[in-house]
């Protein structure tokens, strides 16, 4: 399909990408870091990475600690703001052939950590390995660029085979790479020992335990960059430990503020705390692809969506830390006001379960998350199986800690355990948000290498659908997809149903530290801006 962009379409996709962005934050402010940077500061996650390579990032989780080393592109400030970043500036247009090339000029004078200057070669390489469905779990975010073309040494053309939206929006999801130092040291040793563009670089790591990173000093963005020398990450996931090591001192800022305790961290004297939207969207996910599988049965799955009461999970789970959403969160690209979540009404759905043939219910594997990916995933999960099974979907609850609970939910594994019943599971719509590349993820049909990467889900005409979004570059146009899709998925409870975004705290020493939240891909947590206080 060959699609060509008119100068008015063009206009209308960067002003769609420009009425993207929301309000600064009140926490925005930029305080000046110190120069040269000094000290060390020792902080605490409720969850750790599965690895420290961009392109074998299989979950949220690691981007918290990659974004911390690699940049792309472009990216979104603290204000939620997309700007230029390794791009100086970039330049969408139409080839000879009809279809888009998006012309970019890389910033001069970025260095990696190594020393090596970032060219045009590193990002033709990183896209090599991003575009590899044999290393890369997430290649179909760059299916669409057939060739990268080296204009010099700073500037590249990246020519597509079909409009693509979606990586327009996704902030360009390309990482910057040494070429060099990978095909020097291999890409194990790269995975051990990882060499970025970003504010910090890589010192050492100690799996399960801690992360340590120091400030690069000859990193580009003169003006949001750290002015604190060493920053060492610990992972503590139980939430009473992670409080204790804050309270004890033993850390000077903390994440995922247990819901339960936010009011007293804010009470705290010389504390500061921040209550953001998470970027991330919760939902229960069900296997649709098993042959005898109960959530065959759509009225089996609109029975799950009345069954739970999710307003009472975020009240009294929670803490009121959480914020319902119907497929698409307030402010996101595609949201629809008028798309309301399922009501609470257990009536209704034994009265579904008995019309869909199981009138004394049935009994089905529910797995839950353990790990504190985000602030009490797992008793908010325990609360929605004990509503499951109260209707009728009888729970087997079986707990699972991070890693085991991200191998399940992949598609495509070489053997057993398949998902086969129903699955606490979140992928993030980002911030302020667009559900497309999520849904691509989770919603689409799985295909081997592209689409469908975690789908339990088969619909052949929301596939359709989400293929055209995704090359519909005028954002009026996109916008109404994305909604005709919601509507679809909200029917037919497909892609999973839907819960809520969390509302993270963090926590930090005020007295001691300047931090300002700025967000990585789609989550907070980044250290782009953290400053010792002036004294």
């Amino acid at each position: 399909m060959q699609v060509k962009l008119t100068d008015a379409a063009r206009r209308r996709l960067l002003a769609g990408m420009l009425a993207a962005a929301t309000v600064p934050l009140a926490q925005a402010a930029s305080p000046t870091p110190v120069a040269p940077a000094t000290g060390s500061l020792t902080v605490a996650f409720g969850a750790e990475s599965t690895t420290l390579d961009p392109v074998k990032i299989s979950a949220g989780v690691d981007h918290y600690f990659v974004g911390q080393i690699f940049e792309m592109l472009v990216r979104r400030n603290a204000a939620l703001k997309d700007e230029n970043w390794l791009a100086e500036n970039w330049k969408l247009d139409t080839g000879k052939d009809g279809k888009p090339v998006l012309d970019v000029q890389l910033r001069k004078g970025v260095r990696f950590h190594n020393g090596d200057p970032l060219t045009s070669e590193d990002l033709e390489f990183s896209w090599q390995r991003q575009r590899d469905p044999k290393s890369s779990f997430f290649s179909h975010y760059v299916s669409s660029i057939e060739r990268f073309e080296i204009v010099d040494a700073h500037r590249f053309r990246l020519h597509f085979k079909e409009p693509d939206a979606q990586f327009i929006v996704g902030n360009m999801q390309l990482w910057a790479m040494p070429k060099k130092y990978i095909q020097k040291v291999g890409e194990e040793e790269f995975a051990r020992k990882p060499v970025g563009t970003g504010p910090w670089k890589f010192v050492s790591r100690t799996v399960k335990d801690e992360l340590k990173l120091e400030a690069f000093d000859d990193y580009w963005n003169k003006e949001k960059r750290p002015g604190i020398k060493e920053l060492t990450i610990k992972v503590i996931p139980e939430d009473l430990t992670r409080v204790a090591a804050f309270k004890t001192g033993k850390v000077d800022f903390i994440d995922n503020v247990p819901p339960s305790m936010v009011e007293e961290f804010k009470k705290m004297p010389g504390v500061k705390t921040v209550t953001l939207v998470s970027g991330n969207n919760l939902f229960l996910n069900f296997n649709t692809q098993m042959p005898k599988s109960p959530f065959n049965d759509v009225r089996v799955r609109q029975a799950a969506a009345h069954a739970i009461d999710v307003d009472a999970i975020i009240k009294r789970v929670l803490f009121g830390q959480g914020e319902r959403y119907a497929q698409v969160g307030k402010e996101s690209n595609g949201y629809d006001a008028a798309l309301k979540p399922y009501a609470f009404d257990q009536k209704r759905a034994r009265e579904l379960l008995r019309q869909a043939g199981y009138p004394n219910g049935f009994e089905t594997p529910c797995y839950n998350l353990t790990t504190p990916r985000e602030p009490g995933v797992k008793e908010v999960g325990e609360a929605m199986y004990a509503y499951l099974s109260a209707v009728g979907i009888r729970c087997q609850v079986r707990n699972l800690e991070y890693g085991a609970w991200i191998s399940l939910g992949k598609r495509g594994r070489s053997g057993p355990p398949e998902m086969d019943g129903v699955l606490s599971w979140m992928w993030s719509q980002g911030l302020p948000g667009d559900p497309g590349l999520a849904w691509s993820g989770h919603l689409h049909s799985y295909q081997a290498g592209g689409w469908g990467t975690y789908s339990y889900t088969s619909d052949p005409e929301v596939d359709a659908l989400l293929e055209k979004q995704r090359q519909t570059m005028d954002p009026a146009a996109r916008t109404a997809l994305l909604q005709q899709i919601a509507r679809l998925k909200q029917e037919r409870v497909l892609g999973g149903l839907p819960t809520y975004r969390p509302l993270v705290t963090f926590a930090w020493r005020d007295n001691k530290i300047n931090y300002v939240p700025w967000p990585i891909r789609d989550y907070w947590r980044s250290f782009q801006e953290v400053s010792w206080k002036q004294r």
